[in-house]
């Protein structure tokens, strides 16, 4: 027995039964094993083709065979385009009904060849076929598909070949299957032509034989020659009654899981910014400042009882009674420049202890920040949710594990520095103000990371950016 297994990775599979149009709504369900071999041909011609045709020619004549489905629980479902026609004008559209199978991204199509038995070399020779296979019907029917030991699940709805009667609970179902007999040919396929040369008794009629396909063989046959050639059904096929279940395309309804406990915790937020001028890298901090702004408003309008509007400890960063919150369990806003062009383009809400209902009700309705100050009529920033997860699931950006980090925006000290008394400090040359915010960043960095030994923050190497002139720069 030889089988092979299909997922389909976008949850759908795509395909119209050969003879009907896409338009009537029809959708091929098995898939059939005249498009199955032939992905098989393609993929081999396109990615193997150092691959010789004795070895793969045996393989495919073994799976010539019509073979037994094992059906995973799937529906229909269709999408409707307005395509361009072009028929009364470059305005002109057609409605194209786009018909699918909907199936689980986990659950295999199982196909099985009882009777075909394949060497040690025609498996590593099929598995690297099926290896490189990556849709099976229309462009859209992302599939992953292996060579497979063992076959079926206690979901699967079994479609074979009709044997005598129809069994009970099914229905006839006609399948495009490959005649053993004539799909390998190549008398539909080559074009043979008379060319005569010399003459009196010299003369000789050579029979030349030529074709646009590689191997020339009936299966290969372009789809458009096929309508061109008014070909009612392939050479090469044939059709073969399968009784498939009435009921493969039913949905059992499933219980509705209880909500537990031990929920994943949502800890970061992700936004996309977009406006039609997106802020510059130095205007962090308002928008930072903004969003929590919004955040806290937002918050505050959804849990209002008696005319009070709700606090949130998080968000804003204090407790119920206005004392700024400690050992960072506050939520921080990060905006961020991730394509490198100067401008703010994301933003990250992190906060490690997570986000309460609210709070995520909150977040979730974020959609626009006002930027403007004392009447200034500035563009809308709008956001776009990218999604929430905890903090082991979201890597990069702002809060991956790094040895060097570099400020996105200028260091701002946390105080004056002395001009008078014995602590003075002399800040005109380059050097004493490198100093001076290098101390004073340690001096934070002591304080918001007391579990760093004092060795530690010392040892650390704080250098700032220098432009040609020895003078603070942003960056490149």
């Amino acid at each position: 027995m030889t089988a092979i297994s299909f997922k389909f990775l976008a949850g759908r599979y795509h395909a119209t039964p050969w003879g009907r149009h896409v338009n009537e709504g029809a959708v091929e369900w098995p898939p059939s094993p005249w498009r199955i071999l032939r992905a098989l041909v393609a993929t081999w011609k396109r990615t193997l083709p150092d691959l010789p045709q004795g070895r793969v020619e045996p393989i495919l004549r073994a799976l010539a065979e019509p073979p037994e489905f094992l059906l995973p629980p799937a529906s229909t479902g269709h999408s409707r385009h307005f395509m361009p026609w072009f028929k009364k004008g470059p305005d002109d559209r057609t409605l194209v009904f786009d018909t699918f199978v909907a199936v689980s991204r986990e659950s295999p199509v199982w196909v099985r060849w009882p009777n075909a038995s394949l060497d040690e070399a025609q498996r590593e020779a099929i598995t690297c076929l099926l290896r490189n296979l990556n849709t099976l019907g229309r462009s859209e029917s992302w599939c992953e598909a292996e060579l497979a030991n063992d076959v079926g699940n206690p979901d699967s709805r079994l479609c074979r070949p009709l044997r005598g009667d129809v069994p009970a609970e099914h229905e006839i179902v006609r399948v495009l299957c490959l005649d053993p007999a004539s799909a390998f040919a190549d008398d539909h396929v080559v074009t043979v032509t008379n060319k005569t040369t010399g003459r009196g008794r010299n003369k000789r009629t050579v029979e030349e034989r030529s074709t646009m396909y590689d191997p020339a063989w009936n299966l290969c046959m372009e789809t458009l020659q096929l309508h061109r050639e008014r070909w009612s059904d392939p050479p090469g096929s044939r059709w073969v009654p399968y009784a498939r279940p009435r009921d493969c395309f039913k949905i059992e309804p499933k219980a509705r899981a209880r909500q537990t406990a031990d929920r994943t915790r949502i800890q970061v937020v992700r936004y996309a910014l977009d406006s039609t001028v997106l802020p510059l890298v130095t205007e962090a901090l308002p928008v930072a400042e903004a969003a929590r702004r919004m955040l806290m408003g937002i918050h505050g309008r959804l849990t209002e009882q008696n005319g009070v509007r709700g606090r949130s400890d998080v968000l804003s960063g204090k407790d119920q009674q206005g004392q700024r919150l400690t050992n960072h369990r506050h939520a921080y806003y990060l905006p961020t420049d991730e394509d490198g062009d100067g401008r703010l383009d994301h933003l990250t809400v992190y906060a490690a202890g997570g986000f309460g209902p609210d709070e995520r009700r909150a977040l979730d309705r974020l959609r626009e920040l006002r930027m403007g100050w004392g009447g200034e009529d500035r563009h809308p920033l709008r956001l776009l949710l990218l999604g929430m997860g905890a903090s082991d699931e979201y890597n990069p950006g702002p809060l991956q594990m790094s040895e060097t980090w570099e400020s996105a925006t200028p260091y701002i000290a946390t105080h004056y520095a002395k001009t008078r008394g014995r602590s003075r400090i002399d800040l005109r040359s380059s050097e004493a103000r490198a100093a001076f915010l290098q101390d004073d960043l340690r001096a934070q960095l002591a304080v918001v990371r007391p579990d760093l030994m004092s060795e530690g923050v010392l040892a650390m190497t704080i250098e700032p950016l220098w432009d040609d002139n020895r003078c603070f720069k942003i960056g490149d």
